[in-house]
């Protein structure tokens, strides 16, 4: 992989696919929705990641009143903080979240807090200080409203902070917020992020003057 160096104020992180794998929770929980409703289970997962539950519901089921989907998005919230089997960090991520802990970063998740803890902990990384959680935000990605307040809490304009995603609504979302966005494992390939690595081992983090050095490679 070609070395490259970016100077960026600040960095703004996704938690599933970036941080913490919960691919096998995800699977299970969304196939098993997808058969209660007669869809097909790797449709349903090319849309699920990445999103809220309930905006997932909605492009699958457009029919649907939104009612269901939020009471359904609850229940499969609920369900997924229970099973944390199989979940773990992304190689590369206890090291990055310990050098990046003095600068200025934040957690930008579809999770609630409770599932956002849930995993991190099963992943036996910490919580951001800093971070924007489903609770905070009215639209899910790929809307950019979770980044750009991830932005906004860190005092820094998105054009000059680092997107570290894995989904396609996640680096959309990303994009659509002005940041640069890097690509975090082999889902992200496919969506022509700015920059790409296999996983976190290949970011490494240093202070500078006036922000954050990022190599990659």
């Amino acid at each position: 992989m070609p070395r490259t160096e970016l100077h960026v104020k600040a960095l703004l992180i996704d938690m599933d696919g970036t941080l913490v794998n919960s691919d096998a929770v995800v699977e299970r929980v969304w196939r098993a929705w997808a058969l209660r409703h007669g869809l097909d289970p790797e449709q349903v997962l090319r849309v699920a990641h990445g999103r809220q539950g309930y905006a997932t519901m909605a492009a699958l089921l457009p029919e649907r009143p939104v009612e269901i989907n939020l009471a359904e998005n609850e229940a499969m919230l609920a369900e997924e903080t229970r099973d944390t089997e199989g979940v773990v960090e992304i190689p590369g991520a206890a090291a990055l979240l310990a050098v990046l802990a003095p600068y200025p970063h934040a957690l930008v998740t579809s999770a609630d807090v409770p599932l956002a803890t849930a995993r991190l902990t099963a992943a036996g990384l910490a919580l951001p200080a800093v971070r924007v959680t489903a609770e905070d935000v009215g639209a899910s990605k790929p809307d950019p409203e979770g980044f750009l307040k991830g932005a906004a809490a860190l005092g820094v304009d998105p054009a000059e902070c680092l997107v570290l995603e894995d989904s396609a609504a996640g680096i959309a979302a990303g994009r659509a917020a002005g940041a640069t966005v890097l690509g975090i494992g082999p889902r992200a390939a496919a969506y022509a992020p700015d920059h790409h690595v296999t996983d976190l081992r290949a970011v490494r983090i240093e202070g500078t003057a006036d922000g954050v050095r990022v190599r990659l490679g």
